[in-house]
């Protein structure tokens, strides 16, 4: 009897009905029910999706033009939560794309985003940031900029925001035609400027620059007067040589070699974007100054050169005597 009390028949030790651990479907008023579909006591499916949750952040995009507009499309593609404020009226187009659209920065700023990117022209970013009611944001927001030129936005940033703000200043060094087919190993250049020790800032900041690398992006750490020097040369020169050449106005020819399409294309290239890039990226970085001086006396350094040969010849022609034939 004492063994019986301590061990109870088998049977009731057996989960019931076998077929509810198989994989199979039951035919029940007339529907078709998957056995093995995740259930209320699956507890790694739920902790999957905790976990998906928990990498998404809430973005506020600060300037929905054609830039912001193009960061947000890929943005919500993996799952984030945007919103949108600009002075112009982009409501249509935010609703296309699933993004909440705001036109009192106010009502922006009480959605209380995780991060923040400023997306505006170089030169509206200051008059953009001040009119943000910073004081309706979280006490540790993450301001991000795209700006092309880094050190201005560093310093508008670290000069205007709270202390206790995280600033990561960031350029992806693409646009909506360069990255039309992905942004699959092209470079995008991040310096955290400012980020809170804690590990949940230091995850968000982190959630943010995986947005680019999840695209594939060539990611780049360096600080933002390091990008500025370099950028002279990358996109101040390159836009300088595209705008020179179509004050040119060229065209295209039934005779167009290699070379001369490759300017063609560096024309359209670069004129397609605004003159308020072109004229920030000259008026915000510092080293473009030296590098138009430089290529101002590069251009002369040439012509000497070029009227140089060109007066030797000249002067041969006009005072050296030819030679006579032995026969005259």
């Amino acid at each position: 009897m004492l063994s019986s009390f301590l061990s109870p028949p088998l049977p009731s030790l057996l989960p019931c009905p076998r077929r509810r651990f198989l994989s199979s479907t039951t035919a029940a008023a007339g529907k078709i029910v998957a056995i093995d579909a995740a259930q209320a006591f699956d507890y790694e499916s739920r902790a999957s999706s905790l976990r998906d949750r928990q990498s998404k952040l809430k973005i506020a995009i600060v300037g929905f033009g054609n830039f912001g507009q193009f960061l947000a499309r890929t943005m919500s593609s993996q799952g984030h939560t945007l919103l949108a404020h600009s002075r112009s009226d982009h409501s249509s187009t935010a609703s296309s794309l699933g993004v909440s659209f705001f036109a009192d920065p106010h009502d922006l700023c009480e959605s209380h985003p995780d991060v923040v990117v400023l997306a505006t022209s170089i030169l509206s970013a200051e008059p953009v940031l001040r009119s943000l009611p910073l004081h309706r944001l979280r006490r540790s927001t993450l301001f991000a900029d795209v700006l092309s030129v880094k050190e201005f936005p560093k310093n508008l940033l670290l000069n205007n925001l709270p202390p206790d703000f995280d600033i990561v200043c960031t350029h992806p060094m693409f646009g909506p035609e360069s990255a039309k087919h992905g942004w699959a190993g092209l470079p995008f250049v991040f310096d955290k400027v400012r980020v809170g020790a804690s590990d949940d800032r230091i995850s968000r900041c982190q959630k943010f620059l995986d947005i680019f690398e999840r695209e594939g992006c060539r990611m780049v750490e360096m600080t933002c007067a390091e990008h500025d020097e370099h950028a002279a040369e990358i996109q101040f020169l390159t836009h300088t040589v595209g705008r020179l050449l179509a004050k040119l106005d060229l065209r295209s020819t039934p005779i167009n070699t290699k070379g001369y399409e490759t300017l063609l294309k560096l024309v359209e290239n670069t004129c397609s974007d605004s003159f308020d890039l072109y004229n920030g990226l000259f008026m915000y970085n510092k080293n473009s100054t030296e590098l138009l001086e430089r290529l101002d006396g590069a251009f002369d350094s040439l012509k000497k050169e070029l009227f140089g040969q060109l007066h030797d010849i000249l002067r041969k022609q006009l005072f050296e005597s030819p030679r006579k034939s032995p026969g005259n």
